[in-house]
């Protein structure tokens, strides 16, 4: 079921609604920006997108990364792309390489690439001067010591035994550590700041620790890495950034983002922190833990499968650049979270290849349809539409012969009421082509039906009588003489559950994996799409959404379902 109360649910009302309110409303942080900018306080605004290279981005940080860049676009301002690379055991290059490839495909441009790593050297000089003014000390405790000192937020502190050495005695240690003198974490240096503050991160914060691992970028030069609260706002100043946007889990980090930067600021500019509601979807997980467990684990193919929350996932699956910018425009920015339904994410897909997507006739489970009175060894072309949202898109041929195939769910034997497709008796129209009526059915030794047989109107080329007559259904086929087989990649959500993140704690999130998220079967295609390159999109008539995935070749056509047609989940999910 879901929790309706927090799920922002998908109706054409609600996105109309939407999608006035973000043409001609600011959310608060433009506001915010715009105010200060009216006042003076900033010529040009700077924002930067700083993740750190540990990982693949994946929706999460689509929604940041529209957010600062669109930010520098409205206001005409610019945006950094900076890497927090202070934790050589978890950084590579190959996570530095995907995030500049995703950056770029969303369609923007950053204006400086910078690196923390690059600011290392006066990070470590600002360091020395916190310790010379006494608000900075090296402590040779255990981590779980100084965890155990800091207590909870409802009682005191208890200060370190060296919080109080002469600032002499920690120069000394921190050069020494700084020059691979002491073992990877025998000591560190911590902040001098409030242990007795009710906010936990204020509680002499670590700043420097020991590390003796090679970095992506500077190789073994340093052995201490500073921790990301530190690094973070200092280099945000180095950068000039005038608003550093972060998500509301870094809300309590402010205090101490403040503290550090008065430490070393001396004239009027400052950045500053705002936080903003950070995307939480349906039907998937975004702890970049348990996305990294999913792929060691070989529950999925790897950071780009389909399946995958991942903006390279969402490109293989077909997702659109557009698409996804849309997506974050309409969810919009807020101050406090939610989650968000993922049927939205679809409306934006099929929104975008509604228009952009040229139509194919596919047939995914063949059976095969002869037409007794179609001339023999005849072949015609018939002429069908690309798509009917594109005028300028035109037209192609199909070919048409005496043998075809129809998707068996399209043809009963004992039809219900009001069911208007092909059975005994019946006639339907062929998409593109004639009206047939079924007059025979072929069956092996089972009875099940292996072949239909039907006559056609020569009249109704084009699927249009000349006597007025209407029939209500209408299906595709393709032509047995040339149709090619692929393969489908049957793509659906990852987690059977909406909610996989909330399973009650002694069951693992990974027990709501959905079984069914990926089925793999051999489809029969019109001609065309041998034709097909790797990201080509298209719509299998009546069926869905398809792109041509990258393991594609001309020999073996291989395409990944991006959605269907209508959302099936919804009358799942509310039963």
């Amino acid at each position: 079921m879901y929790r309706f109360d927090n799920i922002l649910i998908l109706h054409q009302q609600i996105l109309v609604f939407m999608e006035n309110e973000t043409k001609n409303q600011l959310n608060f942080i433009e506001e915010i920006i715009e105010g200060e900018l009216k006042t003076g306080k900033y010529e040009t605004i700077i924002t930067r997108f700083p993740p750190e290279p540990n990982g693949y981005l994946h929706i999460g940080h689509a929604k940041s990364i529209c957010l600062n860049f669109g930010l520098k676009n409205k206001f005409k301002g610019k945006c950094n792309l900076r890497f927090d690379d202070t934790n050589p055991t978890k950084e590579e290059m190959e996570y530095v390489e995907s995030i500049k490839k995703d950056v770029e495909w969303l369609g923007f441009e950053w204006d400086n690439l910078c690196f923390a790593s690059d600011y290392f050297e006066q990070l470590y000089l600002w360091a020395i001067e916190l310790i010379k003014k006494g608000k900075a000390y090296v402590d040779e405790q255990t981590p779980e010591q100084i965890s155990e000192q800091r207590t909870n937020p409802r009682s005191k502190g208890i200060e370190s035994p060296y919080r109080n050495r002469p600032f002499e005695e920690s120069l000394d240690l921190f050069e020494r550590m700084k020059n691979g003198e002491f073992e990877t974490g025998s000591m560190v240096l911590r902040a001098k700041v409030d242990m007795n503050s009710p906010n936990m991160h204020m509680r002499d914060p670590i700043m420097y620790r020991i590390l003796k691992q090679s970095h992506h970028r500077t190789g073994d030069k340093w052995c201490i890495y500073p921790m990301y609260d530190y690094a973070h706002g200092q280099s945000d100043y180095i950068e000039g950034i005038t608003h550093s946007i972060c998500t509301l889990e870094f809300e309590v980090h402010r205090p101490l983002y403040d503290w550090f930067l008065d430490q070393i600021i001396t004239g009027v500019y400052r950045p500053r922190q705002i936080e903003f509601a950070r995307l939480n979807l349906t039907y998937t997980v975004m702890s970049k833990r348990k996305l990294l467990e999913l792929v060691k684990g070989n529950y999925v193919n790897g950071w780009d499968d389909p399946r995958m929350p991942t903006i390279s996932g969402l490109r293989r699956r077909g997702y659109t650049p557009e698409s996804i910018r849309n997506f974050a425009e309409r969810i919009g920015v807020a101050k406090r979270e939610n989650t968000i339904d993922v049927s939205l994410l679809e409306y934006c897909i099929r929104e975008d290849l509604n228009f952009k997507a040229n139509r194919v006739l596919v047939v995914i489970d063949p059976i095969k349809l002869i037409i007794t009175n179609y001339p023999e060894n005849q072949t015609e072309t018939l002429e069908a539409v690309n798509n009917p949202e594109k005028e300028e898109a035109g037209k192609r041929t199909l070919s048409f012969s005496k043998e075809l195939y129809i998707e068996r769910d399209d043809f009963m034997e004992e039809p219900p009421k009001k069911y208007f497709r092909l059975s005994p008796g019946n006639e339907v129209r062929l998409r593109y082509a004639y009206f047939v009526k079924c007059t025979d059915v072929v069956k092996d030794i089972n009875g099940n039906i292996t072949e239909i047989h039907c006559t056609y109107d020569p009249e109704t080329k084009g699927g249009k009588s000349n006597d007025g007559r209407k029939v209500k259904g209408t299906i595709h086929w393709v032509n047995a003489q040339d149709a090619i087989p692929i393969e489908l990649r049957l793509y659906d959500r990852l987690f059977k559950e909406a909610f996989p993140d909330d399973l009650p704690e002694e069951k693992d999130y990974k027990e709501g994996l959905n079984p069914d998220s990926l089925k793999t079967i051999t489809a029969l295609a019109e001609a065309s799409l041998k034709h097909a390159k790797p990201e080509e999109k298209f719509q299998f008539e009546r069926k869905g959404y398809f792109v041509v995935d990258y393991d594609s070749t001309p020999q073996k056509p291989i395409f990944n379902r991006i959605v269907e047609l209508r959302d099936s989940w919804s009358k799942i999910s509310n039963k």
